[in-house]
């Protein structure tokens, strides 16, 4: 793959330009409501391996493919009453279901990653829903970053890391959930493959049981069953310091709440990921509070405590994948 393209600027209203740049094998990225998207194609092969060179991704690591409604879903995967459930309740919205393929799943092998399961999103923002009417298929759309680096929540995230490397970009401005999709696998008994934009206990309450325990993550080199689930991911360039009661020389901080450690008024940088305690904000500005620390030339960004309930369970997760030790 050419990594010295000329990036494409498109805006909202340009649907149907970035469906035909997808349709001709383009890599576009592009707004849903939990992180910015690099879109391909996700029945051309050729499209989707330019998606794994442009983000240096695993080529084991499967893919999400979108699409715009329930139908469209059910012409690429299998959906019995449980995952039907979960689709009505949740679509349009955060929520990633693992499903069997179906006899004819358009979705390409190396998007699924030779799997026979394809995992599944209709997304709930409105360019992104523009984007796949105006394309008619599935179009697989990881995070539009560099693999591993931290997820983008605005068009200008997505240029730092990408332009030159990737052919459109469609500024839909900032988005509004800033954690990626809740993954539950639904090849049997409902699993929750990663937590995410849908609370566990908001599908616990649809579906009228207790969801059974995440998945262990894959050792290096192992396959992972669902996407987002390398234990290294996430991360920023400077080492993340969790549970962090006071902040120490040469550190930044990512607070939350009002009330700051010992330490924080020496810190390299502050970013306080919600000043009242709120996890939805904090979900909103976990990325870019993460990139703007990073950008320091912090000796370690140290993390306060953020409760687990709730989105706290999402931001938790991401926080100890960027944490998690780099090969």
């Amino acid at each position: 793959m050419m990594l010295d393209l000329t990036t494409t600027r498109l805006t909202a209203g340009d649907a149907e330009a970035a469906a035909h740049a997808l349709r001709g094998g383009s890599l576009v990225a592009f707004p849903t409501e939990t992180v910015y998207g690099l879109g391909a194609d996700a029945t051309n092969a050729d499209a989707v391996a330019r998606l794994y060179a442009a983000k240096g991704r695993p080529s084991f690591n499967p893919l999400i493919a979108h699409v715009a409604d329930l139908a469209a879903a059910r012409a690429v995967a299998k959906l019995d009453e449980v995952s039907l459930r979960l689709a009505e309740a949740f679509w349009p919205g955060p929520l990633t279901l693992v499903l069997p393929k179906a006899t004819n799943c358009s979705v390409c092998d190396l998007a699924t990653a030779g799997l026979v399961s394809v995992a599944l999103r209709v997304p709930a923002h409105p360019v992104a829903q523009s984007i796949l009417r105006a394309f008619g298929g599935p179009v697989v759309a990881p995070s539009a970053n560099r693999s591993g680096h931290v997820s983008p929540t605005t068009a200008a995230h997505v240029a730092a890391d990408l332009d030159g490397r990737i052919d459109v970009i469609v500024d839909g401005g900032p988005v509004m959930v800033g954690v990626e999709s809740t993954i539950i696998g639904c090849l049997g008994v409902p699993v929750l493959l990663r937590p995410g934009g849908v609370p566990r206990e908001a599908i616990e309450r649809v579906l009228g049981r207790t969801l059974s325990t995440p998945m262990a993550i894959p050792d290096a080199g192992r396959a992972p069953v669902a996407p987002g689930m390398l234990a290294s991911h996430y991360a920023p360039r400077a080492r993340v310091r969790l549970e962090a009661t006071t902040v120490e020389s040469g550190e930044a901080l990512l607070a939350f709440g009002p009330d700051l450690p010992p330490g924080a008024e020496t810190a390299v940088a502050v970013r306080n990921l919600s000043t009242r305690g709120d996890l939805a904000e904090a979900a909103a500005r976990l990325f870019g509070a993460l990139r703007a620390l990073d950008e320091v030339e912090a000796r370690a960004i140290a993390v306060m405590p953020i409760p687990t309930h709730g989105l706290g369970e999402a931001i938790n997760d991401r926080l100890r994948r960027a944490a998690a030790p780099r090969p």
